[in-house]
Parts: structure tokens; sequence; C-alpha cells
């Protein structure tokens, strides 16, 4: 097992002050900091030149969280995420208990269970859910690799985690989906 428990350590005290980290996901590299914390969310979105009424990714490490965060759920939605072939993220309706500027404009919340064991390891830790975005200025192509995030980016967080930097697997986005009274609406393959 490869040992990211500094990486952790490190993560933690970042987040548990408001800061921003930029950390492997399980997709690709991301911008984190506490979900619950709007002034974290506001420095991510000011480092990434983001319009304000963009929302955020969420990543949680159970579906126990799904349903702290999200009003009502249909629960169906465990069973579709269990059988994809890749990473889902999933739109709810309802948001709460999230820091208004990480939701969307109409109270929605864009969800992901995450597998990863570094994220999972991570969120267990912290107790909360943490922002997910990625590691690019606004209106930049997302980069695949740890090599490809901009100089920028990497100078403007309060904490780069070292584990996985040097994968040279490209990395892909999660498919997104909104998740309604009819199931699934695909939005990202």
């Amino acid at each position: 097992m490869i040992d990211f428990s500094s990486d952790i350590e490190k993560c933690l005290e970042v987040l548990h002050n408001g800061g921003i980290i930029l950390y492997p996901t399980d997709t690709i590299w991301g911008l984190g900091c506490d979900a619950t914390n709007e002034a974290a969310a506001e420095k991510i979105m000011a480092l990434k030149q983001r319009p304000q009424n963009k929302s955020f990714v969420v990543l949680v490490a159970s579906e126990r969280e799904v349903l702290q965060y999200a009003a009502s759920p249909d629960l169906a939605v465990f069973d579709y995420v269990a059988g994809a072939n890749k990473p889902v993220t999933v739109i709810y309706e309802h948001a709460i208990g999230l820091a208004d500027n990480v939701t969307a404009e109409d109270g929605s919340v864009a969800i992901r269970i995450c597998n990863d064991e570094f994220c999972r390891h991570l969120i267990k830790r912290f107790r909360k859910p943490i922002v997910s975005t990625s590691a690019n200025l606004s209106g930049d192509s997302s980069p695949a690799l740890f090599k490809e995030i901009v100089p920028a980016i990497k100078a403007g967080v309060d904490y780069v985690v070292q584990y996985r930097q040097n994968d040279e697997v490209v990395a892909a986005p999660s498919s997104i989906i909104k998740w309604g009274i009819n199931g699934p609406h695909i939005i990202r393959p």
C-alpha cells in the first residue's frame, strides 16, 4: 500500500483552516475545499477566475453522506451509480447543509461518491464533503495529468498533494446525470 498519510495530514490542516488544496481525485486533478465553507469556495472561484453563478461538484465517501447533503433523493440512483463503468456525478434537486455558493442557483447540487482510495480516506478523516473542480483557469481545458496544470493554479493553493503527481495515465472527467422522477437524464456521458 502506498503511504499518503503525510499528504492527508497536510490537507486536513488546510481544509480545517478554510484553505484550498490541489489533489488527485477519482477522475482528474482537482481544486478542493470544505464544501460547507462559503469563504473557502470563494477562494477557489477567485483562483479559477470563475463566474459566481457556476456551481461546484461535491465529493462524498458514501451513500449515507449523499442522504445527509441532498434532500429526499430517489434511492434507485445508488443502484444506477453502482452499475456504472466510470465515476458518475449526480445532480440532486435539493441541497442541504452546504455553502450557498457551492450549490446551483436553483438549489440543486452535483455530488459524486468517490471511490478513489486517497479521496475516500481524506473525506472520511475530514468528516465533511469536499469541493472538487477541475484544476484549471475558467474557460481553459481541464488538465488530464498533473504536469499539465498551469503554474498559476499550483501557486494559488495552500497545499499541493504529492501523491500521484507522476501518474502518466490520462484521466477523464466523470459522467454527469441529473436524477429526476423518471430516472437519469444524461448531461455528459
